[in-house]
Order: C-alpha cells, then sequence, then structure tokens
C-alpha cells in the first residue's frame, strides 16, 4: 500500500474541509418554513410508531427531542430575551448557568407536550418570506385529537451563521419567552440572578414536568424515564 505524500494529504484535507462547508452551506439554505415542516413530521413520524414512546417512556421522547428538535433552537438568545434587562448584568459564568438550565427546562417542557398529545396533526400555513429574511415567522396549526378546537402555534426564527433558528414560540397568540420573561422578573427581584439560577435548578432536579405557565410541577405529570405500565 502506498502512503500518501505530504501534497497529496493536504489535498485530501482541503477536500475533506470544503465538502463539511458544502454541507454546511446547503443546511443554512434550508428555508424556515422546510426546516420546521421536515422537523416536526420527522418527530411525529418517530413518536407514533415507537412503542416505547407511546406506552410513556419520557426518558426517550427527551432523547429524540435533543437528537431532532434542540439543535434548531437558538438557546442562548431565548435565554437573553427571557432574562431582559439583568442579562446585561449578569457575569459569564452566570449566563452559561440560566443558558443550561434554561435549555432544560424547555426540552422537558417540549417532551412532556409531545408525551401528552401523539395523536395530533399539523397544518402548515403558506410561507411568505423571502431569501433576504433574517427573521421570519412559521404558522402552524395543531389539530387535537376528539374534536378539540385547533391551537395555532407560530415559531419565531431567526437567521444564523448556522441556519435558521427558533428564539419563541406562541402559542395561541401567547409568547413562551414573554411568560418566561415574566416568571423570571419576579424571581429576579425577589432573589437576583442567583436566586433565578437556584430556582431552576430545583426545577430542573425534580422528578415531575413543569408547567411552563407557573414554573410550578405539573399536577399527577412524571419526569422520569419510567415507562407506563
Amino acid at each position: 500500500m502506498r502512503i500518501p505524500g505530504r501534497q497529496e494529504t493536504r489535498r485530501g484535507i482541503a477536500t475533506l474541509v470544503m465538502a463539511c462547508a458544502c454541507v454546511m452551506a446547503a443546511a443554512a439554505e434550508v428555508t424556515p418554513d422546510v426546516l420546521v415542516r421536515t422537523t416536526t413530521e420527522e418527530v411525529l413520524t418517530i413518536v407514533r410508531s415507537d412503542k416505547d414512546i407511546r406506552a410513556g417512556n419520557t426518558a426517550k421522547v427527551v432523547q429524540l427531542i435533543e437528537e431532532k428538535v434542540a439543535p434548531h433552537f437558538d438557546f442562548v438568545r431565548m435565554t437573553r430575551l427571557a432574562v431582559g434587562r439583568p442579562w446585561r448584568e449578569a457575569t459569564a459564568a452566570q449566563r452559561e448557568t440560566l443558558v443550561n438550565e434554561f435549555r432544560t427546562l424547555l426540552v422537558r417542557s417540549y417532551s412532556a407536550a409531545f408525551t401528552g398529545y401523539k395523536d395530533i396533526t399539523v397544518e402548515y400555513r403558506p410561507y411568505r418570506g423571502s431569501s433576504d429574511d433574517s427573521d421570519a415567522t412559521v404558522q402552524t396549526l395543531i389539530k387535537l385529537p376528539g374534536g378539540a378546537a385547533p391551537v395555532s402555534v407560530d415559531y419565531d426564527m431567526g437567521k444564523t451563521p448556522a441556519g435558521w433558528k427558533v428564539y419563541d414560540v406562541r402559542v395561541a397568540g401567547a409568547s413562551l419567552i414573554i411568560n418566561y420573561r415574566n416568571l423570571f422578573a419576579q424571581e429576579i427581584q425577589q432573589s437576583g440572578i442567583d436566586g433565578l439560577i437556584k430556582t431552576l435548578i430545583e426545577k430542573n432536579s425534580s422528578n415531575v414536568a413543569i408547567d411552563p405557565k407557573t414554573l410550578e410541577p405539573k399536577t399527577g405529570a412524571k419526569a422520569s424515564g419510567e415507562t407506563k405500565k
């Protein structure tokens, strides 16, 4: 076997780098509506077909959300918007902890939503954005089983070097970020940034799903990875 020379090695590395760059560029070119549709349908397909998830295995749902959904959310921007003005006064260490804990809270809440509504279907509203946009909103309509009234879910997204990322979700017109900003403001006013961090850590360490409207445990909702019998 012939060992490649230094020049050939350099050419190989350059080719690999270019290939990676092309893949990243292709990902960045995906329009926000296509990204929301493909991600949502992929997740719903898995939720409908996976027997463990349908049986209530929350740990597996969390893993699914981590792999398929979380990469498309801008958690740093979401945390900064939710914390509001006090973000500027937070130290680098506090900001990092806030992002990590808020990310955990959001993933758990999102996972609980998928666990509770396995048989939903999603209608995607026409997208009228252009390729020059740096900010976009993708509108969807969640159709619930049993004849319940459908719920609008809109994704506010920003264009980043890594592609489009969600920075807010509006359910029936109510902003997730504004809801958390109100809750966080109360915590910060009472106990400061460290108090908010302490509260988030405690909520994430609990063994129950968290209600995003109140930051309080959902009654009877388990957050562990145990499969329901």
